[in-house]
């Protein structure tokens, strides 16, 4: 395992982090949920390791965790920037260390919506999505509680700290920039796909890749109606959907990655990325509207 600076394609610094193994199988790539480090990644990212993925590489979007905002930087850090300049940065030094080998992907959360807006889904052989949604606060499952943490607490602390601090409950430390994008797209039903600034998110309709979309009925954010607002943006991917249902741990939004499941909630996900073998219960989707 070694640490290491990569930079994006604007120059911006982000911290990765590989693993490498003996193993003959795929590189894969873990891109993060929002204000989620890559290092919370890391028991998943061994357990790849041990099961034969041959490197795995986490890393910081720009503006979290490791990957700070460098000193004399004048641009503004978007929230799209994750999916638009930093996956497509951390793909490319991945694949120059991976040779030959097949590269699959799995991103939680937001690391589900940046596979949309990169336009690099074609190089990837397959992809997961674990708890990715489009983030509209009235289909989460406490719709008052989520607007209020984010607008009535989140954003006025941007003003006066230029970031939301760790202390502000949300996660790491993130860019005021880019928490009050976030928020904004949380207000609007169609979440970033109403947005004029966004015209990266035309690049969902040629995602063709074979997708996994990973639930679980107890995530307050990942909703059956959330998850569906943004599947229904890959219109031409073939999309598996699987929902987990936790009979006993809680496991939320972030409880999946944990090492408590690693014998139980893990082995058909990490069997589907390194193998393409189809988890039990997962059911095509079938073209659906927007609800």
């Amino acid at each position: 395992m070694r640490s290491f600076i990569f930079e994006a394609s604007d120059g911006f610094p982000l911290h990765g982090t590989l693993l490498e193994g003996n193993g003959d199988g795929p590189a894969v790539l873990m891109s993060p949920a929002a204000a989620v480090p890559g290092r919370f990644y890391r028991h998943f990212a061994d357990r790849l390791i041990q099961l034969g993925a041959s490197k795995v590489l986490t890393y910081d979007y720009r503006g979290v965790a490791r990957s700070i905002q460098p000193k004399g930087w004048k641009a503004r850090i978007n929230m799209k920037d994750w999916g638009t300049l930093d996956l497509p940065a951390a793909l490319d030094t991945l694949k120059h260390v991976a040779g030959t080998r097949a590269i699959v992907g799995i991103g939680h959360s937001f690391g589900g919506v940046a596979l949309g807006l990169s336009n690099r889904s074609s190089e990837f052989q397959r992809y997961t999505m674990l708890a990715s949604l489009s983030g509209y606060y009235r289909n989460t499952a406490e719709p008052l509680a989520v607007f209020a943490k984010m607008n009535l607490l989140g954003v006025p602390l941007t003003i006066p700290f230029g970031k939301l601090p760790k202390w502000g409950g949300l996660g790491e430390a993130l860019p005021g920039s880019v928490f009050r994008d976030w928020a904004r797209w949380c207000r609007n039903p169609n979440f970033l796909f109403a947005d004029p600034k966004v015209p990266e998110a035309r690049h969902f309709k040629s995602v063709r890749t074979p997708i996994l979309s990973v639930g679980v009925s107890d995530d307050v954010w990942g909703t059956r109606k959330a998850v569906e607002n943004l599947l229904v943006h890959y219109t031409n991917a073939p999309i598996r959907e699987l929902w987990l249902a936790p009979q006993q741990d809680p496991v939320g939004h972030l409880g999946f990655f944990r090492k408590q499941h690693e014998s139980t909630l893990w082995p058909p996900i990490i069997d589907w990325l390194l193998h393409g073998h189809e988890p039990q219960g997962a059911i095509l989707r079938q073209e659906a509207q927007v609800a």
